[in-house]
């Protein structure tokens, strides 16, 4: 059996799951209310209006967006539907598609990236001091790298 963790390990983890979670929520219900984006829909976004061609093959959308194949395809048919993104055949693999961001995709993220940049600057870097900041920093990127060492 696995070692328990201790109290203050249970703080910590709780702590950083609660509000990480809640943070993602609050900035989504927010996003959702203003722009009728969720999340979801504005990383897509985000990722297409940063792209070359503002085009990204599905697969490789999946993988930046942490989305499954088949929920990432439910998210661009919304998209699609809403004309801020369309999918366009790959040339070079019959069976690959692209999700490639429209002008109105592209408008709609120049409106709607401000507001979530005021959303994440008054929730964390008006909230946190420098050093704050630099210790989240840290502690991510070590993260972040385990994790990427495990996959």
């Amino acid at each position: 059996m696995a070692p328990q963790l201790t109290p203050d390990e249970q703080e910590i983890w709780r702590g950083w799951i609660t509000s990480t979670r809640r943070l993602y929520t609050q900035l989504g219900q927010e996003m959702q209310a203003e722009f009728g984006l969720s999340m979801g829909d504005y990383e897509i976004l985000l990722q297409l209006a940063e792209s070359p061609e503002r085009r990204l093959r599905m697969s490789e959308l999946a993988t930046l967006t942490l989305s499954s194949r088949s929920r990432l395809s439910h998210q661009i048919d919304r998209l699609v539907r809403d004309g801020f993104v369309e999918r366009e055949a790959n040339p070079d693999d019959r069976r690959g598609l692209f999700a490639v961001l429209t002008d109105a995709g592209q408008t709609m993220f120049e409106q709607a990236e401000p507001f979530h940049i005021e959303g994440v600057r008054s929730k964390i870097f008006d909230v946190l001091t420098k050093r704050e900041l630099a210790a989240v920093a840290n502690a991510s990127s070590k993260v972040l790298t385990n994790l990427d060492q495990g996959t």
